[in-house]
């Protein structure tokens, strides 16, 4: 299973988590069956509010869950439309949230938990700088 997570700054398993999918400079991947982990840059990062097209933003790439800490409304449709599932970000890095997503203790995400703006106040930034740093990862661009 590929778990997909929105990151500011790409520093594999040790990544935190981004506050926001649509804002995300990165997307670190991670397959739960080999372990193996790879990035890719956020090609939707410009889009207009509201208009977040989710499966641009993944260049393409296929997952099967995405892990947040917050997203709004047509991202998620969009992603549940292709059969990913949202989870939730509960506390800590890319690792803990494995573990938590192995134990099965991470909410599914349902529209009712979607962020309303990139202005609102829903508790998470929706937009900083970039950073990556460099790891045995590889990056994917187009």
């Amino acid at each position: 299973m590929k778990l997909c997570f929105p990151v500011k700054t790409d520093k594999g398993l040790e990544s935190n988590i981004f506050g926001h999918f649509g804002s995300a400079p990165f997307f670190v991947v991670f397959n739960t069956e080999d372990t193996s982990l790879f990035t890719i840059d956020n090609q939707d990062l410009g889009h207009i509010h509201g208009q977040c097209n989710p499966m641009k933003a993944l260049d393409g790439q296929v997952v099967d869950a995405v892990i947040v800490g917050g997203i709004g409304a047509g991202a998620i449709r969009g992603l549940n439309n292709k059969g990913i599932t949202v989870y939730r970000a509960g506390d800590g890095n890319i690792k803990a949230n494995i573990e938590l997503f192995r134990d099965k203790k991470l909410s599914e995400m349902t529209m009712a938990h979607t962020c309303g703006g990139h202005g609102d106040a829903c508790g998470h930034s929706h937009g900083e700088t970039p950073e990556k740093t460099g790891g045995p990862w590889t990056v994917i661009k187009s």
